[in-house]
């Protein structure tokens, strides 16, 4: 709150008019129509007191008794004009503002921070006054504007400027609003001029607000478009990463792995767990914990998928009923193990500051860095898979007893260990996917459960067995759930994809690419 009276030292070149009585008093008491009249007035001209006190009525730190009003703050009365220490009267009360009030004390506060020296700040500033432009905030606008030395916030302040004389009662200055605001590419003034729009009866206004708005709209577009299309990718991505472990487990190995969901939760819990332990031993190197989260929660999922394949499921391999019942039994298992251990609440994990924040490509098109860290991290952990699988030893073994179990035992292979190295290294990979996963929600005992079906999806869509077509599936599947999304919401999108994908399973049973050689032929 400090900070706030540091921003208004510059609030003008001209001397501001101190908080009177008079004024505290009017915007305190009252009818919330005649306190908001005498708030615009008094943010008009304000100074350092009057930000102090409109900052009090935000955080409810202001009482009355009579006509007298008073801050109040850890339990100590201070007056609001002068600042000096008072008495609180036993009979005093508090000030109730109700949620009209509240926005307009928000709306204020924004304004005020206009005149900051950080140019973040009044960006911020100009990006909160345009979700509701106010005429009675022209004076102070038009202030910060003439002061304004950034020509992208000067430029941001002349569409706010533009959006609050929308509501003038003067014709000439509502149609001078509506040519600046087709240079707008905020969707929340197309939100405003779409309710204007309708409001208003001028018929020359009207038609002039209507070429602002189809001018705007076909801006706008193609930024929604690449917002649909990113979050498509963004969703493909984790995607590829839940069902590349299970592209090994069950397209390669045979195995119908539904705890495959409660090992991704493994590596996500193994995040929370290394977050806490850099939280609390190196708290000045928390920006790189995620670096050690990675191979840690591979390495703790993997454990547990070798622990799993030695223990139950090298006991069933060519049963694929029966892995699926041990593995779900295993899964309720895993899912109470967690509970007993870290509670039945989510947990939440933090995202280094260098994943925090976007790259604003566009007005209304920003990527999150924590999204596009993901997509670049599942194609990297795709890439390796490859290598793993086509140029390496192991690969070579995986791929031989795949493909031929009696003929590769033949040649002198450990199938056996080959197996658990093979679901370890499912495992691992779906460890991976649950540290990405931690990035962009909360972590709880039921993570798992969300991606399981999509998981299957994907690799039975892609073809069982096959890299290609598990990324094609995975980010297929991202993108025509967007889109399909954005026209028909989100329920509908999930019974639309799932629809499309049993049509195209009954037509193309080996899926998008099907597994070559005289075996699979035969």
């Amino acid at each position: 709150m400090l900070r706030l009276f540091l921003l208004l030292l510059a609030l003008s070149s001209n001397p501001a008019s101190a908080l009177t009585a008079d004024e505290a008093r009017a915007i305190a008491l009252g009818e919330t129509d005649a306190r908001i009249e005498a708030l615009n007035k008094a943010v008009a001209a304000a100074d350092d007191r009057t930000a102090a006190f409109i900052q009090a009525l935000a955080d409810d730190a202001v009482k009355t008794a009579g006509t007298a009003v008073f801050v109040v703050r850890d339990d100590k009365a201070s007056d609001p004009v002068t600042g000096a220490a008072a008495t609180l009267p036993a009979d005093a009360e508090d000030v109730i503002n109700n949620n009209r009030m509240r926005g307009e004390l928000d709306s204020a506060l924004a304004a005020l921070k206009l005149f900051s020296p950080d140019a973040k700040l009044r960006a911020a500033a100009v990006a909160e006054l345009q979700k509701e432009p106010s005429e009675s905030k022209l004076p102070l606008i038009e202030k910060a504007y003439a002061a304004e030395q950034d020509a992208a916030i000067k430029e941001q302040l002349a569409l706010v400027r533009a959006a609050a004389l929308l509501s003038s009662s003067d014709k000439q200055r509502r149609l001078e609003a509506a040519q600046l605001l087709s240079a707008s590419r905020s969707s929340a003034t197309r939100s405003l001029l779409l309710a204007r729009v309708k409001e208003e009866a001028d018929p020359d206004v009207k038609s002039a607000l209507q070429s602002s708005l189809r001018s705007m709209q076909s801006s706008l577009v193609w930024g929604e478009r690449a917002a649909a299309v990113f979050s498509g990718i963004s969703l493909g991505s984790i995607l590829l990463l839940v069902a590349l472990g299970l592209a090994i487990t069950y397209g390669l190995m045979g195995v119908i792995n539904m705890a495959h969901g409660e090992l991704m939760m493994i590596g996500a819990y193994a995040t929370y767990v290394v977050q806490g332990l850099f939280q609390k031993y190196l708290p000045g190197a928390f920006d790189w914990y995620l670096l050690a989260a990675v191979p840690v929660s591979f390495l703790a999922s993997a454990l547990m998928g070798a622990v799993l394949e030695r223990g139950v499921i090298r006991f069933l391999y060519g049963r694929p009923l029966e892995t699926l019942l041990a593995t779900w039994g295993i899964s309720l298992m895993l899912m109470q193990l967690v509970r007993s251990v870290f509670g039945a609440q989510n947990v939440g994990v933090e995202n280094p500051s260098w994943m925090s924040g976007g790259l604003a490509i566009t007005a209304n098109l920003q990527l999150p860095w924590n999204r596009i860290v993901i997509v670049g991290f599942a194609f990297a952990v795709l890439a390796g898979m490859a290598l793993l699988i086509s140029r390496t030893r192991l690969g070579l073994f995986v791929r031989g007893v795949t493909q031929n179990r009696p003929i590769a035992s033949c040649m002198g292979v450990n199938t056996a260990r080959v197996d658990t190295y093979a679901f370890a290294l499912g495992s691992g990979i779906a460890g991976l996917a649950g540290c990405a996963l931690s990035q962009v929600g909360n972590v709880g005992p039921d993570l798992g459960q969300a991606y399981i079906v999509d998981s299957f999806m994907v690799v039975v869509l892609g073809g069982v067995g096959q890299l290609a077509g598990t990324v094609y599936a995975a980010l297929g599947l991202g993108v025509l759930n967007k889109f399909i999304e954005g026209w028909a919401g989100a329920v509908l999108a999930k019974i639309a994809v799932l629809v499309l994908i049993v049509v195209f399973i009954q037509k193309r049973p080996q899926g998008l690419f099907a597994v070559k050689g005289r075996s699979a032929e035969a």
